[in-house]
């Protein structure tokens, strides 16, 4: 039996979707299989940049392509922000005609959309434009209803209670 790939996605409000799909490289990697990350939204070293550097480089590529600090919805959208997502949608472009991975994530790419940071057909453009074989996960809140059509899993994380509702920050080695 041929097993076929798929999309998945990890939306909603609660914490661990860049982690589910982090865990799906890690089980990737593995099983001999190389794994492409475009985050987005995101810059700086979080615990997955620095393990790795130190030992999963060969099964795991990351690259960012956000601003630092947090995009704020009330200021719009910055013209940065939208070369940044962009930038980071050529890349995993580059990465499909190059097929190194087999599976691919687009972190935070629902929120992206939600922002209106990238236009929804760009993203599902590139959902038609995905190889035969690639596994692709798309992260994220607010997943739009487009994507969740052509997904063949679907996750939402629920919050139900969370450290940052009483003032407990995100620490080293679990949020970041």
């Amino acid at each position: 039996m041929i097993v076929p790939a798929l999309i998945q996605v990890y939306t909603g409000n609660g914490k661990g979707k860049t982690t589910a799909a982090l865990g799906l490289a890690l089980r990737a990697a593995g099983r001999g299989h190389h794994t492409y990350m475009a985050q987005f939204l995101k810059q700086g070293d979080y615990g997955e940049h620095l393990i790795v550097r130190r030992a999963l480089g060969e099964w795991l590529r990351i690259e960012q392509f956000g601003l630092p600090g947090f995009h704020h919805q009330e200021h719009g959208v910055a013209p940065a922000e939208v070369a940044a997502a962009e930038a980071g949608l050529a890349a995993v472009e580059r990465e499909f005609a190059q097929r190194w991975a087999d599976l691919v994530i687009l972190d935070e790419v629902n929120t992206l959309l939600h922002f209106g940071i990238v236009p929804e057909n760009r993203v599902l453009a590139l959902l038609d434009r995905r190889p035969e074989g690639v596994e692709l996960v798309l992260t994220g809140r607010y997943a739009p209803a487009a994507i969740i059509a052509r997904a063949d899993l679907v996750t939402e994380m629920t919050e139900v209670r969370h450290p940052y509702q009483r003032g407990i920050p995100a620490r080293d080695g679990i949020e970041r």
